[in-house]
């Protein structure tokens, strides 16, 4: 039998999508970005030249050092008691729960100026601080307030108080977005509870937690500008006294832009390498996975097949 010869396989001519209307809308953005800049880069009144002077100043340089200092602390300190403070609200007391609330509620709600006047005012709202039983006159050991928050103590924990209720609240959400079985399999494993948590579950919630966490991060960076309150020459107060001076206000608010913008840019390329190194190590682990599973269950091959017949 004569089998019918093979016919030409037809020519398909791929045409690849146009999008018109995409060109069109980036070339409006291109436009509108080339006036915005040119509006700025050729404005005399931006006086670009007391930018460039006052940028690498020695006086703005110890300011942005001592933001730095505020936000460092105030964010791994932040995260050590925000994650008491989440640990408290995941926990099955109602006691430890209720007060865990009640905190977060509390300086959620305050704003960090006002926590900021009130850690400053501490000597004059208590004399001493005290220790002995409540509501007797009862008193084993007291001491004087009057040196107890200076300028840079007051603005850390002002900051470190409000910041934690926010870190809390995001440490707590990753650990609710682990799958509960999660939780049931390392409860099987027979480990103790902290190192159920920092071992299997921890690592599984940093994947929601590291967005929302440095984001607040940057806030923080950004926040640390309402210490001025406290006459304490961080980055925005050292700007604020030199422009009183010289009255040239613009500039010097564009030094304090331009240095912000380099602290939070450090921030997000932090945060892509760590979200980046995650990711490398979830797409190795789950590669090899399939490897391991396939050198306990090897296909057997024809040779064997027979091997094995009688």
């Amino acid at each position: 039998m004569t089998l019918p010869a093979e016919t030409p396989a037809a020519t398909v001519n791929v045409v690849p999508a146009r999008y018109p209307w995409r060109i069109v809308g980036a070339a409006v953005a291109l436009f509108l970005l080339a006036v915005v800049a040119q509006s700025v880069a050729f404005n005399p009144r931006w006086e670009w030249s007391v930018f460039a002077r006052w940028f690498f100043d020695p006086v703005i340089l110890e300011g942005v050092f001592q933001t730095l200092q505020l936000t460092v602390l105030a964010t791994l300190l932040s995260i050590l008691f925000g994650g008491v403070l989440a640990m408290a609200r995941l926990s099955d007391s109602w006691l430890l729960s209720s007060l865990a609330w009640g905190y977060i509620w509390l300086f959620r709600s305050l704003p960090l100026i006002v926590v900021l006047i009130i850690l400053y005012n501490f000597s004059y709202l208590y004399d001493t601080l005290s220790v002995g039983i409540p509501f007797t006159d009862m008193t084993f050991a007291s001491y004087p307030t009057i040196n107890v928050l200076g300028q840079f103590a007051t603005a850390v924990v002002g900051l470190t108080l409000v910041q934690s209720a926010y870190t809390a609240e995001i440490i707590r959400g990753g650990f609710l977005g682990v799958d509960h079985g999660q939780y049931e399999a390392a409860a099987a494993l027979g480990l103790p509870a902290w190192r159920r948590t920092l071992r299997i579950i921890l690592p599984q919630a940093l994947r929601t937690i590291l967005p929302a966490g440095f984001n607040e991060i940057i806030s923080l960076a950004k926040g640390t500008a309402m210490v001025y309150v406290l006459a304490m020459p961080e980055l925005f107060y050292t700007i604020q006294m030199i422009y009183n001076r010289t009255q040239e206000v613009i500039p010097l608010l564009m030094v304090g832009a331009a240095w912000y913008l380099v602290l939070t840019s450090l921030l997000s390329l932090l945060q892509y390498g760590v979200e980046r190194w995650l990711a490398r190590s979830q797409r190795r682990s789950a590669v090899d996975r399939p490897a391991r599973k396939w050198a306990f269950a090897t296909p057997k091959t024809q040779e064997t097949v027979n091997a094995q017949l009688p």
